[in-house]
Parts: structure tokens; C-alpha cells; sequence
């Protein structure tokens, strides 16, 4: 499982020019699943999504979680995480979990955040979209979960 987060002071996610998901601040999760993903990925993810340390304290220190700052996510499905590029010009997605695999482990992924965070909202799985943010910082990490074989 990879996840591209980013934090933000808002973001918003539409499908065919209407708004289907939308957080002031908090993290915009862009969401990739491969073959050998489990439960205990989707699990470990969510909670080191929740409970990193990159929102500033009063000394300006980046210290707070997400939970802490009750801060919200924007989850946005995303298989393009695993386009290899290494060889030719065209990504090769093989890498990438199949869509009914990924959408079920995506769903599962947001619940899982749902425990730990007050407000998750979500793009549409598959759809087309068109995904605005605020990047605060701008701050940008890339998690691969423990297991990850690519």
C-alpha cells in the first residue's frame, strides 16, 4: 500500500464539475493498493496516517498529529502510485492491485480512518477527478506500508 500525504489547509475533490468531497485542515491522502495488500496493511496505514507528527506546536515545531489538531482527511483513490516508469515512455500499472480488489480495500482504508478521525471525506473510486489543494508548508510524504514489496 503507498499513500502520497500531503497537508493542507483545504482541498477539495470534484467528478463532472460537482464537489463530492471537501476538508479545510488536515491531510489530502492520494491512495494506491498492490496484489499483496492485507487487512493489516489498510490497519497500519490508517493509524500511522493518523497519529504522524507534522503539524506545528506554539515553538513551530512540527509535533502535532492530525488527532491532535482535530484535523480532517481527504482520502482520494489513486492507482497511478504504482505506474512503473523505469522502462519506455508508458507507465506500467501491473504493480497495481485490480480495481474490484483496490475499491474494497479503499473502502475498508477509509473506515479504518473513520475510527481515528472525525471527518473523512472521499473521492469516487474509479471516477474521473479533478482534485484542488492548499498545500500548507507545503508539506509532501510518500508511505509505503511496512510490507510493501514495489
Amino acid at each position: 500500500m503507498r499513500v502520497v500525504v500531503q497537508r493542507c489547509k483545504s482541498a477539495a475533490v470534484s467528478v463532472a464539475g460537482e464537489t463530492v468531497g471537501a476538508i479545510g485542515e488536515g491531510l489530502l491522502l492520494l491512495v494506491g493498493f498492490t496484489h499483496d495488500d492485507t487487512d493489516e496493511d489498510l490497519r497500519w496505514m490508517a493509524d500511522k496516517v493518523s497519529s504522524l507528527r507534522i503539524f506545528e506546536d506554539e515553538s513551530e515545531k512540527m509535533n502535532l498529529s492530525l488527532q491532535e489538531i482535530g484535523g480532517s482527511v481527504l482520502s482520494v483513490s489513486q492507482f497511478t502510485l504504482y505506474g512503473d516508469c523505469r522502462n519506455g515512455r508508458r507507465p506500467n500499472f501491473m504493480a497495481a492491485a485490480r480495481p474490484e480488489q483496490a475499491e474494497a480495500q479503499y473502502l475498508t482504508f477509509n473506515d479504518y480512518l473513520r475510527t481515528k478521525i472525525s471527518v473523512v471525506e472521499t473521492g469516487i473510486f474509479g471516477a474521473m477527478m479533478d482534485v484542488s489543494l492548499v498545500n500548507w508548508g507545503p508539506v509532501t510524504l510518500v508511505l509505503d506500508s511496512p510490507r510493501s514489496k514495489t
